[in-house]
């Protein structure tokens, strides 16, 4: 990644006019100062992320692609992963939350970081790094804990965090309550260590980013400064990074490239103007004509493609975006399905439903009745002499038709469709 003023998203405008534009800064501590970090010089900053899971999911892209664009304007990140962090858990407002064996954290630092790695470069005068605060936190003991940190944090002020005074009433651990600490002690021993000045984060953070910024100070150091980026939301009022299979993640064992593809295109029109904005690296002229083509013409859905082409090469590469794009349009007829890899075509066909079924295939109402495309045969035969059933891409007009076990893809599958736009999979085993 070489990093130029070319880089700069466009125009003549700073980066922190950019930001702006794109609505990627929602609260920040002194804006003047905060402009001069980020448009004048090369500034060291952090985001972090708690492995309270085995990956990241799209909703964790905010934090990520935003490291990307700074160190694209010449900046240079940090990327802390949470081991210690991770052990306890940022408090939330409904319950106290199941702390994870150290081991299972640790093995999803690990897979976190593999993850966080292709997205910013590891190379360069603001090469990229990552950071483990169990680094620093696992060899303090308790009593250089309330001495050292501990003493700088007036209680009246913790009480006053919005998911604290939640939780008193229903109860909050002292190791939740104490989670703000160990944040703010990284951003000291970032700006110790390795001359940190900024950090930002979710703006759910923003208390706990400006106990840093405070306890920075405190300790005699600094200034440093800190921007918090909006919450991703729906316009449904739905929450943003999940479907009906539950949360979209980064890692393809856990969702498809394929389905993180569709994710992305089934967004709504409402929303995906503002997806761009926070996600796109596009310059503005083209996100802007994006939108006004959006506005004009939202049947063609191109700014939906467009974002999913972008961010699916930039999580899975270009090769699984390819496919992803040749199984969305081969699926509706509109390109080959020989041309799947197995892997893609089975992750496409479970997104639609794939019924696996065992022994000989009944004929092709059957396959029909038992895909779900229709109630019963009756069904299925009216569909089929009214030319609309299709398999493989192939119209079906007999309706005593029935399928040759060598037009199986790859040995053991099928693409049922009725119509234009209901299709679902078959999977033969055994």
């Amino acid at each position: 990644m070489t990093v130029t003023d070319s880089n700069l998203p466009h125009g003549r405008d700073s980066l922190t006019d950019d930001l702006r534009w794109r609505g990627l800064i929602q609260d920040s501590t002194g804006p003047d100062e905060l402009r001069a970090l980020l448009d004048d010089g090369a500034a060291t900053f952090y985001v972090g992320f708690d492995p309270t899971a085995p990956s990241l999911h799209v909703g964790h892209l905010m934090q990520v692609t935003t490291a990307r664009r700074l160190q694209l304007a010449g900046h240079r990140p940090l990327l802390l992963v949470g081991g210690a962090t991770g052990q306890i858990g940022d408090p939330k407002e409904s319950a106290e939350r199941t702390l994870n064996p150290p081991e299972v954290v640790a093995g999803w630092v690990q897979r976190i970081r593999d993850q966080l790695a292709p997205f910013v470069s590891y190379t360069g005068e603001n090469a990229a790094q990552l950071v483990n605060n169990l680094e620093w936190t696992g060899e303090m003991s308790v009593v250089e804990f309330l001495r050292d940190v501990g003493k700088h944090f007036p209680v009246n002020k913790m009480l006053a965090r919005e998911v604290v005074r939640a939780r008193l009433e229903t109860g909050i651990s002292f190791t939740e309550f104490s989670y703000q600490l160990l944040q703010a002690n990284d951003f000291f021993e970032l700006h110790r260590r390795h001359g940190c000045q900024l950090q930002y984060g979710g703006s759910d953070q923003w208390g706990n980013i400006t106990a840093g910024v405070d306890y920075v100070r405190r300790r005699g150091a600094g200034p440093v400064q800190a921007f918090t980026t909006p919450l991703v939301t729906r316009s449904d009022g739905t929450k943003f990074g999940k479907t009906e299979g539950g949360a979209v993640w980064l890692d393809p064992e856990m969702t498809s490239p394929y389905a993180f593809y569709q994710f992305w295109v089934n967004a709504d029109d409402r929303d995906v103007t503002r997806y761009l904005r926070y996600f796109s690296f596009r310059s503005r002229a083209e996100l802007e004509a994006l939108e006004k083509e959006t506005a004009e013409r939202p049947a063609a859905r191109s700014a939906q493609r467009a974002l999913a082409e972008e961010l699916t090469t930039l999580v899975h590469g270009a090769e699984e975006t390819r496919q992803a794009v040749a199984a969305s349009q081969a699926l509706f007829g509109r390109g080959s399905l020989d041309d799947l890899a197995p892997e893609t075509l089975r992750a496409a066909l479970s997104e639609a439903g794939l019924v696996q079924l065992t022994g000989e295939l009944p004929d092709v109402a059957g396959l029909l009745r038992d895909s779900g495309l229709v109630g019963g045969l009756k069904e299925a035969r009216r569909v089929i002499t009214e030319g609309g059933a299709y398999v493989n891409n192939h119209r079906v007009t007999d309706v005593d038709a029935t399928v040759d076990p060598a037009d199986l893809l790859h040995g053991r599958y099928l693409v049922l469709r009725r119509g234009k736009r209901s299709f679902a999979g078959v999977e033969l085993r055994g």
